[in-house]
């Protein structure tokens, strides 16, 4: 992934973005994410599954001039990671979270279905732990009168995929979750924003129309300053969405039994 240069190189940041908490930054969205925000001033709490891809992630932002701590934790365990982000907030209040982990499992290649533990899990990671987070530190954030969060969803939410189906379902839910939070802190000085990303390169792996991260990261960290409700890129997956709605039932169903990730 290119490197990025220190957040304080760029365009300024309305408001005291300080202290940040990204989850999934052993993830290279997560990673791109923390390396674009860090800069002196700024502490960053980095949240992984895998360790060593973290510690990476960890080092390579604290060389940014940036404070970083990390914490690796299966978002399978939601009590514990709501009792840690609590416990962060406690020490040191965050003025962004970015709840940016998620599991991308699919149907395996025999199955005609995915399994029910598979499932299980995805939903666990992808909704339940993400949407229980934002709901704690939104409540923090109420009582100061202002914060910021930032759901990543995916654009994958916005279409039932046979072959995801779990993934898919995971990202809508959260979807509705995120709109339903923004308008309940709206009035407390706390914005919610929504990203829906499509594919984002990482290694060797080829997907469609699959963004750089360092690209998608930008993207976001922009479209949340600018308190965006929803922000869906590249641009291409919003006239995707739209053509999910427009088709009709019988070649929609077709077109998407087709899809495999």
């Amino acid at each position: 992934m290119a490197h990025l240069q220190p957040r304080c190189n760029q365009s300024p940041t309305p408001g005291p973005d300080k202290r940040l908490l990204i989850t999934g930054a052993s993830g290279a969205l997560g990673r791109a994410l923390a390396l674009y925000h860090a800069g002196p001033d700024v502490s960053l709490s980095l949240w992984g599954r895998n360790e060593e891809r973290l510690s990476r992630t960890t080092e390579a932002v604290r060389a940014l001039g940036a404070e970083a701590s990390q914490r690796s934790l299966d978002l399978t365990n939601c009590d514990a990671a709501v009792a840690a982000l609590i416990e962060e907030d406690s020490e040191a209040p965050f003025d962004v979270a970015y709840l940016v982990a998620g599991t991308g499992d699919v149907c395996p290649a025999d199955a005609i279905v995915e399994p029910p533990q598979q499932v299980a899990r995805v939903v666990q990671t992808n909704f339940t732990a993400p949407a229980a987070m934002a709901a704690a530190i939104a409540d923090r954030m109420a009582a100061r009168g202002q914060g910021r969060i930032v759901i990543v969803g995916s654009a994958a939410g916005h279409h039932a995929l046979p072959s995801a189906a779990s993934y898919a379902a995971s990202k809508a839910g959260l979807a509705r979750f995120a709109d339903a939070l923004r308008i309940a802190m709206k009035p407390h000085g706390v914005s919610v924003v929504l990203v829906a990303p499509g594919f984002i390169a990482s290694g060797a792996e080829q997907r469609p129309m699959a963004m750089p991260a360092s690209v998608a990261a930008r993207r976001i960290a922009r479209a949340a300053e600018r308190g965006k409700r929803h922000y869906v890129t590249p641009w291409l997956f919003t006239a995707l969405r739209l053509l999910d709605k427009a088709l009709p039932t019988a070649l929609r169903d077709r077109l998407l039994a087709a899809i495999r990730p």
